[in-house]
C-alpha cells in the first residue's frame, strides 16, 4: 500500500459553452471535488457507522464505536476526525479523541478528555469497494499530518491486534506493551507515535 502524502484537490466549478443549459444534476456532478479530505460532521455519522459496521462485524463480530458514540465524538472533537470523500461520497475515515493518561484504559474507549495531549485513534475504516488500494495508508499519513498541525496534541495512541502491529509501525508507531483494554475475548497491543516530526510535514503538505 502506498505511503506517499496525498494533497487536497480543490473543487473547481466547470462551465458549459454558451447556449447549453446546465441541469442541476450536471452542476452537482461537476462541482463536487474529485477527492477531498475534511473533518467529519454530524451529517456524516450514519455513513461512518455503515462503513465501520461492515468492516468490523464480519471480522470480530463487534464495532469499535456505536452510532451514539460516533455522534458524541463528532460533537465534542470533530477536529480529531478525518474523512476521505470521492465526489461527495465517504470512502474512508478515522475518528479520534483526546486522552490525558500515559496508557489507555477501559474509559478511553468512550471518553474525550479536552485537557489531554494524546490523540487516541479509535477507528480507521475503508469502504469495502475501496480496500486493497492503499487508501488506509494514505489516510493515516494525512491524519498524522493533520494532528501534527495541532499544537496541543503531542502524541497519537491506538490499540490493535498483533497482526496489525507491523502496519502501524510503518507510520512511526512503536509498541508500549500489552493494552489493559479488552473487548470481549479480544486482547490488544498498545502503540504510540510522537507527532513532533509530523508537525513540519503538516505545514508543507498542502
Amino acid at each position: 500500500m502506498s505511503t506517499k502524502s496525498v494533497h487536497y484537490l480543490r473543487p473547481v466549478a466547470l462551465r458549459l459553452p454558451p447556449g447549453i443549459p446546465e441541469t442541476s444534476s450536471y452542476q452537482r456532478r461537476h462541482t463536487l471535488p474529485a477527492s477531498e479530505f475534511r473533518c467529519l460532521t454530524q451529517e456524516d455519522a450514519a455513513s461512518v457507522f455503515e462503513i465501520e459496521r461492515e468492516a468490523f462485524i464480519s471480522v470480530s463480530g463487534m464495532c469499535p464505536l456505536h452510532l451514539d458514540e460516533i455522534r458524541n465524538f463528532l460533537t465534542l472533537c470533530p477536529e480529531l476526525s478525518l474523512g476521505w470523500f470521492q465526489e461527495g461520497r465517504l470512502v474512508a475515515f478515522i475518528i479520534g479523541s483526546l486522552w490525558d493518561e500515559e496508557r489507555l484504559t477501559q474509559e478511553s474507549l468512550t471518553l474525550h478528555r479536552p485537557g489531554g495531549h494524546m490523540a487516541h485513534l479509535h477507528v480507521l475504516a475503508v469502504h469495502r469497494t475501496f480496500r486493497q488500494q492503499g487508501r488506509g495508508s494514505s489516510l493515516l499519513w494525512r491524519y498524522l499530518y493533520h494532528l501534527g498541525g495541532q499544537p496541543a496534541v503531542h502524541r497519537a495512541v491506538l490499540m490493535c491486534e498483533d497482526a496489525l502491529v507491523p502496519f502501524y509501525e510503518r507510520f512511526g508507531f512503536h509498541r508500549v506493551g500489552p493494552c489493559s483494554v479488552t473487548v470481549g475475548p479480544l486482547a490488544f497491543t498498545e502503540l504510540q507515535c510522537s507527532l513532533r516530526g509530523h508537525a513540519s510535514m503538516s505545514r508543507n503538505s498542502c
